[in-house]
């Protein structure tokens, strides 16, 4: 005699996915320029280049939770007051890989490293780059996606998109 156990647990539940884990961080940006960075703004904290299309850095209390090579995916404020630019540049953020820090006085941060082209017009102040639109956004959700060697971090959103599982079709983009 034999029974049949078609799906999920031992006890025939569903199974449950594990827990994604989500932060909730002030959202910065930065650029990979001498002002914004230590003495080589081309290399990251972990040696990985200063890739603009997917590198972030985190502050250096959330070192244990987001090591370096950590794959985060970020979801806006639900509320974005005061300087926070996430609605209008989140098509350039994506998934990003932590691979640089933050000086010691931050906490609870992230910051996304944007180019430092300048292709956002506002009406008051004239041409800004990524950076400057984001501006300081609280109540981020940053969720860990996956984990990459540091030393094989994707260089484009399309590869790290494949990376994670996302597919070529989203391009991890949101």
């Amino acid at each position: 005699m034999g029974f049949l156990l078609l799906s999920g647990s031992a006890h025939g539940l569903p199974a449950v996915a594990p827990a994604v884990p989500e932060y909730l961080v002030t959202l910065t940006a930065y650029n990979a320029v001498p002002a914004q960075t230590d003495g080589n703004p081309f290399e990251t904290a972990s040696g990985a280049y200063s890739n603009p299309e997917v590198v972030a850095a985190r502050s250096q209390d959330l070192a244990g939770e987001m090591p370096f090579g950590t794959i985060i995916e970020l979801d806006g404020p639900s509320d974005s007051q005061g300087s926070c630019g996430y609605g209008v540049v989140a098509p350039r953020i994506g998934y990003r890989v932590i691979a640089d820090t933050m000086n010691a006085r931050y906490t609870d941060r992230l910051d996304v490293l944007f180019d430092t082209k300048k292709e956002y017009t506002t009406a008051d102040k004239g041409m800004k780059n990524a950076a400057q639109i984001l501006g300081i956004c609280s109540g981020v959700t940053a969720r860990v996606v996956g984990y990459v060697n540091i030393n094989h971090i994707p260089k484009t959103q399309a590869e790290l998109a494949v990376l994670v599982g996302a597919g070529k079709d989203s391009l991890a983009l949101k």
